[in-house]
């Protein structure tokens, strides 16, 4: 085996797709199915102007692939979506700043009103607006990415946790929990939140990966939801888009959480509807559905993608930082070209 990535979540089989064009590639994911993860819970939404630079960067580069696969793919994976970034809390610097970085339009209070129909008169003076976003089909893409891949002739293999590993001249042996071993010239750590728990086997750098709970909820509403585009604080405090006749809702939480299975935030959820219900006339007051999900952030909020300084055969694909389904793409072909070096 040339390569085998570790994980199965769209990063890892994004990266596992565009390296089997010409090696050898094994996915090796330690749940029973892939995606279970932060792929499968996310707000499934590519924003360009949302996240820092560099992530913008990734983005803005993911946006053609994602509009038109160059694989087979179950209906359109991207469907155009607008985006309000409204100033609250006093942040509207904050908003001018985005508008000048990115391709959002800055727009007053009035307009902001109009664009987002549900705002409450004069609770907002100034907004950015995106009309570039995209509403996303993660599950449609993860499983045309695997298809893809396997098209390549990409093995993957589920429940399949790694146990150990161990350098043995140019190679890794890998031992799975359940006894089976693989071996590989190359292995790719693309753990997501377990990504400090697996560099800990091969001996390789700690990067002090910080996974951290992101709440998302459902509220129905009584008020009509037509025209209400995908709206955010620019304070990180909420963000909330139609979802048929409800609401889906995050207090843009980002807690740290231990790797593992986290649960919805009550206490955050209850802060995000008031917040909401501050600036809108949506007037949510239950909850109908809730998750979390684990966004894991590099000590300097960007991806990592790079060989490891101590472990030879050893790549970092880690640090998303909840940004990776909407880089996926351009961020796999980068790091496909480094590992090629």
């Amino acid at each position: 085996m040339d390569v085998i990535v570790i994980g199965g979540g769209i990063s890892g089989v994004a990266l596992a797709y565009e390296l089997a064009a010409d090696r050898e590639v094994l996915v090796l994911e330690g749940e029973r199915s892939l995606a279970v993860h932060t792929t499968g819970r996310s707000a499934a939404t590519w924003i360009g102007s949302y996240g820092p630079p560099i992530v913008r960067e990734f983005t803005t580069a993911s946006r053609e692939f994602l509009i038109d696969p160059p694989f087979d793919v179950d209906g359109p994976v991207a469907a155009p979506m607008s985006c309000l970034w409204v100033g609250v809390n006093g942040r509207d610097d904050d908003v001018r700043r985005l508008a000048d970085e990115t391709q959002a339009q800055l727009v007053d209070g009035a307009e902001a009103e109009r664009l987002c129909p549900v705002l409450r008169p004069g609770e907002v003076r100034i907004a950015a607006w995106d009309e570039t976003a995209l509403d996303l089909d993660v599950m449609g893409l993860h499983h045309a990415y695997t298809r893809a891949f396997r098209a390549r002739g990409g093995q993957v293999v589920t429940s399949a946790r790694v146990a150990s590993a161990l350098r043995e001249g140019t190679e890794w042996v890998l031992t799975t929990t359940d006894g089976a071993t693989y071996r590989a010239d190359v292995v790719v750590n693309a753990a997501g939140a377990w990504g400090d728990v697996v560099g800990a086997m091969f001996g390789a750098e700690r990067l002090r990966l910080e996974p951290r709970r992101r709440t998302i909820f459902q509220s129905p509403t009584k008020a009509s939801l037509e025209g209400v585009p995908f709206t955010a604080g620019i304070d990180d405090g909420f963000y909330f888009k139609a979802e048929g006749a409800s609401v889906l809702c995050s207090p843009q939480d980002a807690t740290l959480h231990e790797p593992g299975d986290p649960k919805p935030d009550e206490l955050e959820i209850a802060r995000a509807i008031e917040a909401v219900n501050e600036v809108t006339t949506l007037g949510l007051r239950s909850v109908s559905t809730a998750w979390a999900g684990l966004r894991t952030f590099a000590p300097d909020g960007n991806p990592v993608a790079r060989w490891d300084a101590k472990a030879d055969g050893y790549f970092w694909y880690v640090g998303q930082a909840g940004y990776g389904i909407q880089m996926a793409p351009a961020l796999a072909q980068y790091a496909a070209a480094l590992l090629h070096t």
